[in-house]
């Protein structure tokens, strides 16, 4: 069970493939539109319930509960000497100035 005010991610389905408008690409229109949004779980819960969260917005979220206390998984990838390189002949020339 996930206690009630704790930090979750909800997933809804905002619009089906049907109701898409006709003037968007092939790739896009043939999937619904989908929102994933972040808030304070409202009342207790499980992970698949339909649940009401708070955003840090204030406003109130209905969907359903995929990920309790989610975290960041991107980043900005692996080092890059070059622009490492880059940025010493940038700050060697500004010196010059």
């Amino acid at each position: 069970m996930i206690d009630k005010m704790t930090y979750v991610q909800i997933y809804k389905s905002i619009l089906s493939e049907d109701k898409r408008s006709s003037n968007l690409p092939h790739d896009t229109k043939r999937v619904p539109l989908e929102m994933r949004v972040k808030g304070k779980l409202l009342e207790p819960a499980e992970i698949g319930d339909v649940v009401k969260i708070k955003t840090i917005t204030g406003r109130v979220e209905t969907g359903i509960l995929i990920v309790a206390e989610p975290h960041f998984s991107h980043s900005f990838g692996h080092h890059v000497q070059v622009l490492n390189d880059v940025r010493d002949i940038i700050l060697k020339e500004t010196e010059d100035l």
